[in-house]
């Protein structure tokens, strides 16, 4: 029994294409070949989207899965196997598309609300599946509907709620569903449509006025504010005039408000009534006459010298018969001067402020614009100065200068000099600043400032500041004589010297070793100065150098110099004639010894002459002055060779004894010490 399997398929019927509660048949086919005709066992397994939906065992070589009524639900990739006999084929996938969605179920908590409540609304789509997206929709008559999207993500159906406003009445609420497909998004058909009736908690508020809403300032104006209320319980009613609150009650269905008009109370009034979430509100527009316009103050002048005479007027255009009073204006309140329309003063400058006059008819009282009143006191004689405090500048720093008036009432305006050049100009309250920063070597004078003020005495103009200009040190020197090198006991002259600075000058000499030793410091009005080191030693030897500095407070080093010490020209002499010296005595005593051994030789009659020789020649001392701590005796060498002597004759034998004794004395004279 031999087979193969040519192909498995899957398709569908009607079509690939069903309307929502249509019947659906999904048909698995599997074409094999066979040696002989013999039964076969197949094993047929349908899918959607991946998952198990049908399985059947069959002899037959194709078996349908039935779908009566097709729903949304049933749209997918569909697919199938067959397996006979370890042999497995799969079909290809086949998307399956069922249109349409089924009419979703819409319910409400409450047929009957209160505006300010809540309606709770659920909508249902109970043969589809999830995600689904649920659209509801508030109808109301005469107006657009207001709809809300809720995606569900997790069920087929979804919740919201609905606040009901203020002239809500009747309200209608229905839904949808929309599911997401291959080609895009499907839409449900409307649900039914859910009615739901509402009641007012209150009436919406009404206001009037008493006499009228025209009336003339003076005239005394009542406000009412009133509704009808189902329950009192936490209602309230407010009174406002634009966004201020003149009035409020609670628990109450009634308010009065009551003033006396003036021209401010003209414009819209509101009567709003509260209660929990409801608020609903009245207006009314409330127009005051004038009875009469607002006062003038007038002044003399704005701008005076102190002790100067002042006088203000207050009147009221085209209306004599009114209460005057002047007053001025202060940080404290009012400080009234004068209960008339004309004030008399002689000023001074604490009358420097604003004023202003108030005129009251019939309760009403009104006030002028302010007048500002400045009075001025004369400026002092400035006085310029450094702000360092010091009237001296280093060439190419800035330079800041500071003018000040003692007494002057401000602004004050202040004008800064260089010569008669007029650098700046500023204004300000006591004092002003001015920075030069273009400073010369010819700048040492004619700063000088004025000032002024609104005081007719005119302008006060500063004493002339002179400012010294520091030039730093620049390029010291340091120089010696003799230079380089110098005999032990002479004395050294050291020159320091700058190229250029301003006087005094400070110098300071040094001499480099492991850290820097301070020798001689002097402070003079020239650009060098001389040195004199007296005696100089070994010990002197070394690294010299000068630092300058001045006012500018600037050190400059010059580069060193090596001095070296070496010894004067008669130690010279002295050194080398010693040295002479002990070469020609010690040849001396080579000459002696040599003689000496050859009168040895001559015969053996030298061993006794020898014997009487030495103690004469140890009684005359060979002796050196110990100059260098080395002291030599001379008769200490010449007994040591007598005894090497004595030993080298014995040797000899008798041939030496008849030989002749021959001799020669040295003389060493003395070296004077003080040569």
């Amino acid at each position: 029994q031999v087979f193969t399997f040519n192909r498995v398929e899957i398709r569908v019927q009607p079509s690939v294409k069903v309307k929502n509660g249509a019947p659906m048949s999904i048909i698995c086919h599997a074409d094999i070949s066979k040696n002989t005709d013999f039964q076969l066992k197949h094993n047929f397994t349908i899918f959607k989207d991946g998952k198990l939906v049908f399985m059947t065992v069959s002899e037959r070589e194709d078996v349908r899965y039935e779908i009566p009524v097709a729903k949304s639900s049933d749209t997918g990739d569909y697919e199938c196997t067959v397996k006979a006999n370890g042999k497995l084929r799969f079909s290809n996938s086949i998307y399956v598309w069922v249109a349409g969605m089924t009419k979703p179920i819409l319910t409400a908590d409450k047929k009957e609300v209160l505006e300010g409540e809540v309606v709770k609304l659920r909508c249902e789509l109970p043969e589809e599946v999830p995600p689904l997206e649920f659209f509801f929709r508030k109808i109301k008559t005469n107006s657009a509907p207001k709809e809300k999207r809720v995606p569900e993500r997790n069920q087929n159906f979804s919740e919201v709620e609905y606040y009901v406003e203020e002239g809500d009445n009747i309200l209608q609420f229905d839904c949808f569903g929309k599911r997401q497909v291959r080609s895009g998004w499907e839409s449900s058909q409307h649900s039914n449509k859910t009615l739901v009736t509402v009641k007012e908690p209150f009436v919406k508020p009404t206001l009037i006025t008493r006499p009228s809403s025209n009336v003339t300032e003076g005239d005394k104006i009542e406000f009412e504010c009133s509704t009808v209320v189902a329950q009192m319980r936490d209602i309230e009613v407010i009174f406002q005039k634009d966004r201020k609150i003149l009035k409020s009650v609670r628990d109450k269905k009634f308010l009065k408000y009551s003033t006396i008009a003036t021209q401010e109370d003209s414009g819209e009034y509101l009567c709003k009534v509260e209660q929990g979430a409801v608020s609903k509100t009245t207006k009314l527009n409330v127009s005051v006459s004038e009875l009469f316009p607002k006062p003038t103050l007038l002044a003399s002048m704005t701008k005076l010298d102190e002790n100067k005479d002042l006088i203000l007027n207050c009147s009221i255009n085209g209306f004599l018969k009114a209460n005057f009073s002047i007053v001025q204006k202060s940080s404290r309140g009012d400080i009234l001067l004068k209960n008339s329309r004309v004030l008399a003063i002689k000023v001074n400058v604490n009358d420097t402020g604003s004023y202003t006059c108030k005129a009251e008819v019939k309760g009403i009282v009104k006030e002028s614009k302010p007048v500002r009143i400045n009075v001025y006191a004369p400026v002092s004689r400035p006085t310029l100065s450094v702000v360092n405090g010091s009237p001296e500048v280093v060439l190419g720093k800035p330079l800041q200068l500071i003018c000040h008036s003692v007494m002057g009432t401000p602004p004050i305006t202040f004008t800064f000099y260089k010569g008669d050049e007029i650098k700046k100009n500023v204004t300000n309250d006591t004092y002003a600043t001015f920075l030069d920063e273009d400073i010369g070597l010819n700048d040492n004078g004619g700063y000088k400032c004025d000032a002024r003020n609104n005081h007719s005495s005119g302008v006060k103009t500063s004493n002339i500041l002179n400012v010294t200009v520091i030039v730093p040190i620049r390029d010291a020197s340091l120089g010696s004589v003799p230079y380089g090198e110098v005999e032990v006991g002479s004395d050294t002259a050291f020159l320091c010297s700058v190229k250029e600075g301003s006087w005094p000058i400070d110098f300071k000499f040094f001499k480099k070793t492991d850290h820097e030793v301070l020798l001689h410091e002097v402070r003079e009005y020239s650009d060098r100065t001389i040195w004199h080191k007296k005696t100089m030693k070994r010990k002197d030897t070394g690294t010299y150098y000068c630092v300058a500095s001045n006012r500018a407070s600037v050190n400059v080093r010059s580069r060193p110099i090596t001095i070296s010490v070496i010894l004067a020209a008669w130690q010279k002499g002295v050194i080398a004639a010693f040295a002479l010296t002990a070469m020609a005595g010690a040849g001396a005593v080579a000459l002696w010894w040599f003689l000496r051994k050859k009168k040895k030789a001559k015969g053996p009659s030298m061993e006794m002459s020898g014997s009487a020789l030495a103690p004469d020649l140890t009684s005359e001392k060979l002796t050196r002055q110990p100059s260098d701590g080395n002291y030599y005796s001379g008769s200490g060498y010449i007994e040591d060779n007598e005894n090497h002597m004595k030993s080298t004759d014995e040797s000899k034998g008798p041939d030496l004894e008849s030989a002749e004794v021959d001799y020669t004395e040295v003389e060493v004279s003395t070296l004077d010490p003080h040569r």
